[in-house]
């Protein structure tokens, strides 16, 4: 049986890194960088951009699902040295590494310019928030989410 590319750790991990990239040298991390992960999937749901995959219904309770392909996403990252584990009095963080920037210009795909364009928008839009008010901008913008899936549970305490 083939695995499908979607949603795997090296699609999740391309998306990590091009938000690690644009985001850089802000560190981000895990809940974060899975909140980055719905935003940059679904970011017309945050007002933003076109979304990259269609809003197909049952979608919100993909952010509870998230946290194991955004980890194996970093951690194939780390593998190629394309990111940095932090230990930081915040916990383990996660910054692009030097060679980041220069292997996504090696990527030439529409798809791949699509996820820098919104990366670039989740830099600008959420980029200088801190942890708690993005979690804030989450609760307040699916609160619907939150009495279904416990969402704020998903997106973890800050650390």
């Amino acid at each position: 049986m083939a695995t499908s590319p979607f949603n795997s750790a090296l699609e999740t991990g391309l998306r990590a890194l091009t938000v690690l990239t644009a985001t850089y040298p802000v560190r981000a991390d895990l809940q974060r960088l899975m909140a980055y992960d719905y935003l940059l999937v679904h970011s017309a749901d945050a007002g933003g951009p076109d979304s990259l995959h269609p809003g197909v219904p049952q979608r919100n309770g993909e952010l509870l699902v998230r946290h194991a392909i955004v980890q194996n996403g970093l951690f194939l990252l780390l593998s190629r040295n394309l990111i940095e584990r932090l230990a930081t009095e915040n916990g383990i963080e996660y910054c692009a590494g030097d060679s980041a920037q220069p292997f996504l210009d090696q990527l030439g795909s529409p798809y791949v310019q699509a996820l820098r364009e919104r990366a670039d928008w989740i830099a600008t839009t959420f980029g200088d928030m801190s942890n708690d008010d993005l979690r804030a901008f989450v609760r307040t913008r699916f609160a619907e989410w939150t009495t279904e899936f416990h969402f704020p549970d998903a997106m973890g305490a800050e650390q």
